[in-house]
């Protein structure tokens, strides 16, 4: 009797127990429940968004936007530069100008001074001071013609106008005088020895002349033979005027010459030579004397 009463109230308390718990959802019931009160949360209401829009401006909060660091852009391009010069291959030297393909070359026809000459002029050299240049020994010559900008398809046709009219020439003699300077009144920018030859000038403006038929630019300067010693500078003083005497030589040719600007001075290159292969003509013949008559001693 008495067991069956606890067994009876231990199954009523079961009951009143699980009257008081809720009913246990599924599982996917539960997840949606619990995400449609998140969105709730995170959804403002109407009103809510009434107020939001109604706040001024100031009271907003905005997110701040990040800004690049200063010199960013620069950093980015020196990293570029860097990579540049790392796929550069071992060994690789940068290009300087001279060895790029120019678009019209400075070239100029001349007569070359002999070494024995030029080491004659070079000890002239010497009494040089402040900032006169000297020209280089090796580089001395007598401009005939000079040609700013030529084209490199027309130096062919330089070449052949050479030889047309220098192959008939005969030799010339070259005559050293006295030194002069460009301009000779006020600041001189030049320092040379002048040159005497017969037929140069007529040679100079043949030159010239068929020069400006081929269409190639030439400089407007009157052809006044000379050679230059040195170029100024900056502040030199002169030099007193110098007198050659019996300073002279047979020039045998001309040149074609390229001039390349360095920063030493300007390097000459031949680029073709013209020989003279004419002959002098025969100088005046000499008149034989008259006969004296024949003088018999007188007899005795």
């Amino acid at each position: 009797m008495t067991s069956g009463v606890k067994i009876k109230r231990k199954a009523e308390g079961g009951r009143q127990k699980a009257a008081s718990q809720p009913a246990e959802q599924p599982r996917g019931q539960a997840a949606e429940k619990q995400a449609s009160e998140k969105t709730e949360r995170r959804t403002p209401r109407p009103a809510d968004r009434k107020e939001s829009a109604n706040k001024p401006a100031s009271k907003q909060v905005s997110k701040p936007v990040k800004k690049k660091p200063a010199g960013s852009q620069r950093d980015e391009v020196m990293a570029f530069i860097d990579r540049s010069v790392k796929a550069k291959p071992k060994g690789a030297r940068p290009q300087t100008d001279e060895e790029h393909t120019p678009s019209t070359y400075r070239l100029f026809f001349a007569l070359r001074v002999p070494t024995e000459i030029a080491n004659r002029l070079a000890e002239m050299q010497r009494k040089l001071k402040g900032n006169w240049r000297a020209v280089n020994p090796g580089q001395m010559h007598i401009t005939l013609t000079y040609l700013p900008a030529v084209p490199p398809e027309k130096i062919e046709d330089l070449k052949r106008l050479g030889t047309r009219l220098m192959q008939d020439l005969p030799p010339m003699q070259v005559k050293l005088r006295g030194t002069g300077y460009f301009p000779n009144e006020g600041s001189p920018r030049v320092w040379f020895v002048k040159v005497e030859a017969e037929g140069l000038a007529e040679l100079a403006e043949q030159l010239r002349a068929g020069v400006q038929e081929l269409g190639v630019q030439t400089d407007d300067l009157p052809f006044k033979a000379h050679v230059t010693l040195a170029r100024k500078k900056g502040p030199a003083p002169r030099i007193p005027p110098l007198v050659l005497d019996h300073l002279e030589w047979t020039a045998s040719s001309g040149s074609l010459y390229r001039s390349l600007l360095r920063k030493t001075g300007p390097l000459y290159e031949p680029q073709s030579t013209f020989r003279f292969r004419g002959t002098a003509p025969p100088g005046p013949q000499e008149t034989p004397p008259p006969p004296q008559p024949e003088t018999h001693p007188p007899k005795e």
